[in-house]
């Protein structure tokens, strides 16, 4: 798989993600990608580099700044990377 599929779960975080990490833009997007990027290479996304040492920490952080409910919605977004990357796999291995 060399690009990434939009009919997968999560399409249009990782795309959004992918872009922003390309562009030098930090974004939770991005911020997420970064964090699942060697799960998605394994399947053939390139992913750009960026996102820092600690993406998980620095989305946490960037969470908090504009949601109360940031732990929520952390756990929400890194469930829908999760989805992608396990319909990339099934995909790729089919």
């Amino acid at each position: 798989m060399s690009d990434v599929q939009a009919d997968l779960p999560g399409y249009e975080l990782v795309s959004a993600g992918l872009d922003d990490l390309a562009a030098g833009r930090e974004s939770e997007s991005a911020l997420l990608v970064a964090m699942a990027a060697p799960r998605l290479r394994a399947v053939g996304i390139d992913v750009p580099q960026g996102g820092g040492e600690q993406p998980s920490h620095r989305l946490y952080e960037l969470l908090t700044e504009t949601d109360e409910g940031a732990h929520s919605r952390y756990n929400a977004l890194v469930a829908r990377v999760v989805s992608f990357a396990r319909a990339a796999e099934h995909a790729s291995a089919g």
